[in-house]
């Protein structure tokens, strides 16, 4: 992505909400747009299988191993963050089991990491499923030695990226290469960058610098005071520009951000923007990433998938993420880590 947050607004926006959000909307909603999202995106799962020849070096990664990377990350935090017995924790559990499957139970994965020593995606992809349970010996043995190396503590970055990097290795259990505190304080948010300068790029260095942190919303008290009082003043009003200028996935991002805080959730913010996501969605249940929504519910598939899937992944997360959020807002212990399992 490349436009911003703040450009002006496309020919037919939903609505951003500029009133007072009438409480328990997001309630309203939730349930069923997690529903509907997690529902496409089994439909279209076989859009995730690999393709035979993913381990050669024509292979497009953003288009292959991406997107299965991405089902098994984000389906795993919505399984962790559903009850036990629902749909929803069952369809989830489904996707990471398909996406581990994909893989060959980790020994495609461990031949990526032969062929590329160098390159930290094989490592992270397979971080998502380690995190969850899922493992490989032969992958994990030979990963040790390379994440010892002076190459990989030295191996050039954004600071964001470099901060999952750090939580790929928690999740592993390898040490990590380095400390999460100060490659926390040289990304966007860690600086407590001036909010004004919020556009597209540094909106989702600022996501995922949080996802990283929080281990996808698992452990919201990582999140340092200074920056969970910051997101709280400003996510309302980048939620409300990217309301304005269409840009859904960003959208859907900034709402998982906003149910990885520690303390209370922000009712006020989640009751005014997950009405209107909700009413981008697709009859189908897929999200499009930018643009005007189409409403026709007599088009099945109405934006290609590579336009689609993520922002839909992206929104039933964060709509896992909120509920979670809401349903135990004030059962917080103070001065405790929170986790879920």
């Amino acid at each position: 992505m490349t436009t911003t947050a703040t450009q002006g607004p496309p020919e037919h926006p939903a609505r951003a909400p500029r009133g007072h959000a009438s409480p328990g909307a997001a309630l309203a909603v939730l349930p069923g747009v997690l529903r509907e999202a997690l529902a496409w995106t089994d439909a279209h799962r076989a859009h995730f299988t690999l393709p035979d020849d993913v381990l050669e070096p024509h292979t497009q990664v953003n288009a292959t191993l991406k997107p299965l990377g991405e089902l098994a990350q984000l389906g795993s935090t919505i399984r962790r963050a559903t009850a036990p017995g629902t749909p929803e924790h069952e369809l989830a559990g489904g996707l990471v089991a398909y996406a581990w499957e994909q893989v060959g139970a980790g020994e495609l994965l461990l031949e990526l990491l032969r062929a590329e020593p160098f390159a930290a995606y094989p490592y992270e992809i397979y971080a998502a499923f380690a995190g969850y349970g899922l493992r490989h010996e032969g992958f994990e043995a030979l990963a040790r030695p390379l994440t010892a190396t002076r190459a990989w503590a030295h191996t050039e970055q954004h600071a964001n990226r470099q901060l999952g990097l750090v939580n790929s290795e928690r999740r592993v259990g390898a040490v990590g290469h380095t400390d999460a505190g100060a490659v926390l304080s040289r990304t966007w948010l860690g600086g407590l960058s001036e909010p004004w300068m919020f556009e597209g790029p540094s909106g989702y260095a600022l996501t995922h610098t949080v996802f990283h942190l929080t281990d996808w919303g698992r452990m919201p008290d990582r999140v340092p005071g200074k920056i969970d009082g910051y997101l709280r003043t400003w996510l309302p009003a980048w939620a409300d520009g990217c309301l304005e200028s269409g840009q859904w996935d960003l959208t859907g991002e900034l709402l998982a951000v906003a149910a990885s805080l520690p303390g209370p959730p922000p009712e006020p913010l989640l009751d005014a923007v997950w009405p209107v996501l909700a009413d981008v969605q697709h009859p189908s249940g897929c999200v499009p990433e930018t643009g005007p929504p189409v409403r026709d519910a007599a088009t099945p598939d109405p934006y290609p998938f590579i336009d689609c899937y993520h922002s839909t992944l992206v929104t039933a997360f964060a709509a896992a993420l909120a509920l979670r959020s809401l349903r135990r807002a004030g059962e917080a212990v103070p001065g405790r880590e929170r986790r879920t399992a």
